[in-house]
């Protein structure tokens, strides 16, 4: 299964072209609480599957963890049920090295 794969940057483009993205956050609520991206659809990757349908099938979807490895399982999971799922590259670590450094790293 080919994973499309996005960057934080390319995302933001995207979106303010007028594409419609969801941004889903597969981390855990304490991550979130440490280090987070405003406008996310927040779901932890253990719920994923029990709540697809919280999710549009009809919206291209941007997985994002905390390193891009969680995501990228999602993103493949999401496929599997007939999702567009994108994975965003290097997660919410490079979203605070390439977007927003006061996003705190951990």
């Amino acid at each position: 299964m080919n994973i499309p794969e996005i960057t934080p940057a390319e995302f933001l483009r995207r979106r303010a072209q007028g594409d419609s993205l969801i941004l889903l956050d597969v981390r855990e609520d304490w991550e979130m609480s440490v280090a987070s991206v405003p406008g996310v659809v927040h779901i932890p990757m253990a719920q994923v599957q029990a709540r697809l349908s919280e999710l549009d099938q009809n919206t291209d979807i941007v997985v994002l963890c905390r390193s891009g490895r969680r995501s990228y399982e999602v993103a493949k999971l999401l496929q599997s049920n007939g999702y567009q799922a994108i994975n965003l590259t290097g997660g919410i670590l490079a979203w605070s090295r390439d977007i927003d450094p006061s996003i705190p790293t951990y």
